[in-house]
């Protein structure tokens, strides 16, 4: 008998953070100029965001590394269905051991966790760019107070205000290009799609040993987003530049 694949929570999102079509691609320009440059992504995922900065910008090559060996697999084979494996090259490893040359721009997309926390997450960042070179940095901030549901699932002093997620990282050697944050529209998008994903895999495998497990987890994913950070917790999206 053919045992039923486990439920892929990212299966029906494009991005692995609360970010639209037209907004990735406001991000890709703000890092300009990329022609003959090179872009590496730490904690890329499954590389969407990197894949398209590429497709944009011909002259550039990239490089993504992610500790995911799923998102691995599936940025690898949208590589190879795109035509960029000349371009683009994605590696499963653990992101703060992992070395590549200095970058002329480089992403980090709700990632600073690897590393601690935002302030040394900036400073990884910084010590991987080249003078001059361009950091997205995708990180989380507090948008209103925390309640009390909300501090079940995070820390109070896992993020900033938005005005303080600035502040490190100008303490942190950068200068702040672009600004912008995730809308309501976008943070619904991202969280409906992560539970329907695996609402889905429930409809097609009521049966399945994993079942009441995986009906658990959306459940109290759900939960925690509309009871607790739904408008609390905020998505920033900073281009920064190395001084």
């Amino acid at each position: 008998m053919t045992t039923a694949p486990p439920a892929n929570g990212h299966a029906l999102l494009d991005f692995n953070s609360p970010l639209s079509d037209a907004k990735s691609y406001d991000l890709i320009a703000s890092l300009a100029p990329l022609t003959g440059g090179t872009v590496v992504d730490y904690g890329c995922g499954w590389a969407e965001l990197l894949l398209r900065a590429v497709e944009h910008e011909p002259g550039a090559t990239a490089l993504g590394v992610d500790s995911d060996e799923r998102a691995i697999e599936r940025g690898r084979a949208n590589v190879e269905a795109r035509g960029l494996g000349g371009r683009v090259r994605l590696d499963l490893a653990d992101v703060t051991t992992w070395e590549a040359p200095p970058a002329d721009a480089v992403i980090s997309m709700g990632a600073s966790h690897a590393w601690g926390g935002t302030r040394a997450t900036l400073d990884a960042m910084r010590s991987r760019l080249k003078p001059g070179g361009r950091l997205l940095l995708g990180d989380g901030f507090w948008a209103a107070e925390p309640n009390a549901r909300t501090l079940e699932t995070f820390d109070r002093d896992e993020f900033e205000p938005l005005d303080g997620l600035v502040d490190l990282a100008l303490a942190a050697g950068f200068r702040l290009l672009n600004l912008t944050t995730a809308t309501s529209d976008e943070w619904d998008s991202f969280e409906s799609r992560w539970c329907a994903s695996r609402e889905r895999w429930l409809l097609e495998h009521p049966d399945h040993p994993e079942a009441d497990e995986v009906r658990a987890i959306v459940d109290e994913h759900r939960d925690g987003w509309l009871k607790g950070y739904r408008g609390v917790l905020g998505f920033a999206y900073l281009t920064l530049v190395r001084r």
